[in-house]
């Protein structure tokens, strides 16, 4: 299953757990943003970190991959829009995220966008679990049903505000254990019986 999205669409602060963990308040409306289709890469690839010093982190996620043209979806028949579920990682640049006031930099570099194969799941989307790795050691796990906004609610949210297209993905935030990559690190994303994604940490040449 190829992925072409128009736009990758980021969920802030979407576990409780991980907007404690940065000494942020819990939304009560869904906080997106939009990470540009050139921060994306697949499995393998290196995640490669700018040069500056920069502090970046590691983010897992539930990837969702759109499947069909979608606007003012239902929360009741937003399954019915997806096309896959896919291991993500919205890595981040942390110390630029705080000091730009907006996010489009921080998340925005190339490489900084890491998915596996998408695979249609036909299971309960609160089941789906997100693990992340880093030099074997697990760092984060979390169900979806943890969730602040539930996957539903978002695809109606964000279709509410912007057409979702054929092949969009939905980044729907990650849980608590977020922290920095170095070079040499090898960081792994992986959906539990769904998808995975494996990449190395490179300094740029």
């Amino acid at each position: 299953m190829t992925v072409r999205p128009s736009k990758i669409i980021g969920v802030g602060r979407n576990y409780r757990a991980h907007a404690a963990e940065l000494g942020n308040d819990v939304p009560t409306t869904p906080l997106i943003f939009l990470k540009p289709p050139s921060s994306l890469v697949g499995d393998g690839a290196p995640i490669v970190l700018p040069p500056g010093g920069h502090r970046i982190e590691f983010e897992g996620e539930i990837g969702v991959v759109i499947g069909v043209r979608a606007r003012n979806v239902r929360e009741a028949d937003a399954a019915r829009t997806i096309r896959g579920i896919v291991a993500l990682n919205d890595v981040t640049a942390r110390d630029l995220q705080h000091s730009d006031g907006q996010w489009t930099r921080a998340k925005g570099f190339d490489s900084f966008c890491p998915i596996g194969e998408p695979a249609r799941y036909d299971g309960a989307l609160p089941d789906l679990t997100v693990v992340t790795r880093v030099n074997g050691v697990e760092r984060q796990r979390a169900r979806a049903d943890l969730m602040v906004f539930a996957i539903p609610t978002l695809i109606a949210f964000i279709s509410s505000v912007m057409t979702l297209e054929p092949g969009d993905l939905i980044a729907t935030g990650t849980p608590a254990g977020v922290g920095p990559l170095a070079s040499g690190d090898v960081v792994e994303v992986e959906i539990v019986g769904v998808s995975h994604v494996r990449n190395p940490v490179t300094a740029e040449a």
